[in-house]
């Protein structure tokens, strides 16, 4: 057998701490879609309104965008890289410093 292949299983705090980051991601995620969802349902309704009523200026344009820009920082919130190890500690340090 080779002994340069080691079998690396993470302490079981290690998999706590991924079990409940992992679950705080989904959990974001989904609720981003529901967001989503919620964003596409709404504003189709306000598009058939809209066009129902004589289709003049797209008022619901306003809606949409002012509501987009909450889309947007949301799933920025969802996709955004989280922070390095080495930068939370910068971070700690810093706080620690200027106590």
């Amino acid at each position: 057998m080779d002994e340069k292949v080691v079998d690396r299983t993470l302490p079981a705090d290690n998999d706590e701490t991924l079990r409940k980051q992992a679950v705080e991601d989904l959990r974001k995620r989904h609720d981003l879609a529901g967001h989503i969802l919620a964003y596409l349902t709404v504003n189709t309704f306000l598009v058939v309104i809209w066009y129902l009523t004589g289709a003049g200026f797209f008022w619901p344009a306003f809606p949409m965008f002012g509501w987009g820009i909450g889309v947007v920082f949301h799933a920025w919130d969802v996709f955004s890289p989280q922070p390095s190890e080495t930068a939370v500690r910068a971070a700690m340090d810093r706080i620690a410093r200027h106590r």
